[in-house]
């Protein structure tokens, strides 16, 4: 679980970025309000905390679509709420696990939140894919991270097939539709 400690190369925007073009007025109010590591009013948390109870039902909706629809309902679905990461910011994982997949000693399809310590917004981040930015602040941006996140999903299966060079048998969908 180290590896997904480690920080990320996209929270350097410097002025040859696209993301430093036109975008640095929205950029600093979201690390104003991302970067206040005090709680917010009556007891509700940080606002990191804020978005991760947002995001837990819908990162939990794009596993179960893929637990059923890929992994004919075998696997199983957790989330770690929030804990202190290895470098000693915040993180929130959750994670599908399926018999094929343990079975071939492989991880877990991982979805992760994470506030690394020193960073200036948060990132989501799957086991293997990438780095996201995360700036959410109510329900209606939670549900539109519901793309991101199948994208880190589906590109997070791709790449746990690829580490056992392309056998699709951890995907009990694929074996259904090769044996029907």
């Amino acid at each position: 679980m180290d590896r997904l400690a480690s920080k990320s190369r996209h929270d350097d925007h410097g002025p040859s970025s696209p993301v430093h073009l036109g975008t640095i007025a929205p950029l600093r109010r979201s690390a104003r309000r991302h970067t206040r590591r005090r709680p917010l009013p009556a007891g509700q948390g940080t606002p990191f905390a804020a978005a991760v109870e947002l995001l837990d039902p819908y990162a939990r909706q794009v596993l179960n679509e893929i637990n059923t629809n890929l992994l004919l309902e075998t696997g199983e679905v957790s989330g770690t709420g929030i804990r202190r990461s290895a470098d000693g910011g915040p993180d929130a994982v959750w994670t599908l696990s399926w018999p094929e997949q343990q079975a071939a000693g492989i991880t877990p399809l991982t979805i992760r939140a994470y506030y690394g310590v020193g960073f200036l917004h948060p990132h989501l981040q799957s086991g293997t894919v990438g780095d996201w930015p995360l700036n959410v602040f109510d329900d209606e941006q939670a549900a539109a991270e519901l793309p991101t996140m199948r994208a880190i999903a589906s590109a997070e299966l791709q790449n746990l097939v690829l580490q056992l060079r392309g056998d699709i048998r951890i995907i009990p969908a694929v074996l259904k539709e090769q044996t029907a």
